[in-house]
This record gives C-alpha cells, sequence and structure tokens, in this order.
C-alpha cells in the first residue's frame, strides 16, 4: 500500500468524556479504582477456575476465556482514557487510533462469540443432561473457542484493512474517549460506503446472529424447566444459568441500545455515556456477577482464602 493511499493526517484528538476540566481529577481516581478492580476480579476468575479441579468443566473452561477478554477488553480503552485524563493530552497517533479500533472490534466480536458458546454449554447441560459429557468433550470447547478468536481476527481485520483506505481531512478531533470507529468514517473524506456496508454484514454476522442463538438456546432452556415437576429442580436449572443470563442481558441490553437505537447527532454525550455502561462498567460486573450468584465460585473463592500459609526456612 502506497504512502499516499494512506490518511492525510500522523494524529488524532480524543475529546473524551463530556466533562469539566475541575472534574479530571475525581473522574481519574474513580475510573483508575474502576479499571484495578476490572482486572483484579477477572483475573481471579481465570485463577480460580486453574487452581480448583472442581471448576475444570466447559462452563468455567468459557468463563476463563471470557475473563481473559474483558480485562484485554478494557485494558483497550481505559489506559489511554486514564493518560489522556491525567496528562490533559488528547492527542493519539494515527497508527495507534487504528490499532485501538481493531482490538476493540476483536474483543468485542469475541465476547459475542463467548457467550454464545456459553449459552450452548448451558443448553446442553439442561436440555441433554445425559448426553453432556459427550457433546460438550474437551475438543468440541477448544474448537469452539479457537473459531470465536478465528472469526473475530477476521472481522475486526476486514474493518481494519477498509479503514487504512480511507483518508482524513483537517478535522481531526474524535468526539469520543476511544477510537470508535463509526466516528472515524465520519471524519473521513473518502466514500465510506463499502466500509459501512460491511459494518452492517458484519454486524448482522458478530452481534445479531450470536443473539439470536442465545435466545434459541434459552427458549429450549425455558421449555425444559416448564416441564420439571419439582420446584428444587427448577431453581437447580435456574441457578446453572442465571450469571449466565445476567451477563447477556447487561452487555446486549447496552449495545442494542447504543447501536440499534442511537441518539440524535446533538445527543452525542449520551452515545459516549452508553459506551461507558459497556467498555467499563461491563467488564467490572461480570466477576461479581459471577462470584455472587455462582455457589461453586464462592465455595473456590473461600477455599483459596482459607488455605493455609506454608513459610519456607
Amino acid at each position: 500500500m502506497r504512502p499516499e493511499n494512506q490518511s492525510s493526517t500522523s494524529e488524532f484528538l480524543l475529546l473524551g468524556l463530556p466533562i469539566r476540566p475541575e472534574q479530571q481529577a475525581m473522574f481519574f481516581t474513580l475510573f483508575l479504582g474502576v479499571y484495578l478492580t476490572t482486572v483484579l476480579g477477572n483475573l481471579l476468575i481465570i485463577l480460580l477456575t486453574r487452581l480448583d479441579s472442581r471448576l475444570h468443566t466447559p462452563m468455567y473452561f468459557f468463563l476463563s476465556h471470557l475473563a481473559l477478554t474483558d480485562v484485554s477488553f478494557s485494558s483497550v480503552t481505559v489506559p489511554k482514557m486514564l493518560i489522556n485524563m491525567h496528562f490533559q493530552d488528547q492527542s493519539i497517533p494515527y497508527t495507534g487510533c487504528v490499532t485501538q479500533m481493531y482490538f476493540f472490534i476483536f474483543f468485542t466480536d469475541l465476547d459475542n462469540f463467548l457467550l454464545t458458546s456459553m449459552a450452548y454449554d448451558r443448553y446442553v447441560a439442561i436440555c441433554h443432561p445425559l448426553h453432556y459429557t459427550t457433546i460438550m468433550r474437551e475438543g468440541v470447547c477448544i474448537l469452539l473457542v479457537a473459531v470465536s478468536w478465528i472469526l473475530s481476527c477476521a472481522s475486526a481485520l476486514s474493518h481494519t484493512l477498509l479503514l487504512a483506505q480511507l483518508s482524513f481531512c483537517a478535522d481531526n478531533a474524535i468526539p469520543h474517549f476511544f477510537c470508535d470507529l463509526g466516528v472515524l468514517l465520519k471524519l473521513s473524506c473518502s466514500d465510506t460506503s463499502l466500509n459501512e456496508l460491511v459494518i452492517f454484514t458484519a454486524g448482522v454476522a458478530v452481534i445479531t446472529i450470536p443473539l439470536i442463538c442465545i435466545l434459541i438456546s434459552y427458549g429450549h432452556i425455558g421449555a425444559t424447566i416448564l416441564k420439571v415437576p419439582s420446584t428444587r429442580g427448577i431453581c437447580k436449572a435456574l441457578s446453572t444459568c442465571g450469571s449466565h443470563l445476567s451477563v447477556v442481558s447487561l452487555y446486549y441490553g447496552t449495545i442494542i441500545g447504543l447501536y440499534f437505537f442511537p441518539s440524535s447527532s446533538s445527543s452525542s454525550d449520551k452515545n459516549i455515556i452508553a459506551s461507558v455502561m459497556y467498555t467499563v462498567i461491563t467488564p467490572l460486573l461480570n466477576p461479581f456477577i459471577y462470584s455472587l450468584r455462582n455457589r461453586d465460585m464462592k465455595g473456590s473463592l473461600e477455599k483459596l482464602l482459607n488455605r493455609p500459609i506454608v513459610l519456607c526456612r
């Protein structure tokens, strides 16, 4: 690709959150605490699933990958936002902006596919319990995760390569706290019709189809639960998928509200706040949802905390 085919600007300006200058320090401290809690909480889930043999099951295999994705997803945007807030430096290089956009799309798509894999796991566990170990064997779980990574990489790469063909004019101010693809397309002075077509096609493939699969899975799960004669059986069935359903509702609820029912151009601040919800708050809440609503995770955490410390002489 020749240099003249690339951007005519060497950097962008991230305008950040719509907050007043005197509030910068307070919000910096708040988001720093949120980010550290997100990293520690999700790393704790990964640690517990590795150390406790009781958690060596398909559900927790997917959960550990979801926790890793959430840490990475949050690390794509939040550290740069914190740096900008602390040093009052809004600039980001062109290559840095494109790289951030790539990984943002990659981990967003990966989240979608992993949540879909977890829904399928719950469907098999509840609707076909006698064949669960046969269907959800280790090779199948690894294949589902590998396919999720490959599809996410292909989706993010397609958007990135198409964006690299565009030219950007004098206006390089991004009214956001990260390099969002939709905002970047609005700043381009090239024809973006192909980019918008790929966004629509990829959106159907990585958001709509996974969401439909999740809804179908829970439709079958609901029908199966209604056939259970005992209340105890119903509660047990609900407890196995309650945490996942909470995460799905939180994650897709914010995405649908942001992208399927967008605010008007004069309400860009609302779009930024909605973006904060699913890029910052959702990865923070996931560890709490899975630990507080999950008996196995709470048991593993208590076991880890109560483990005697052996001092070496």
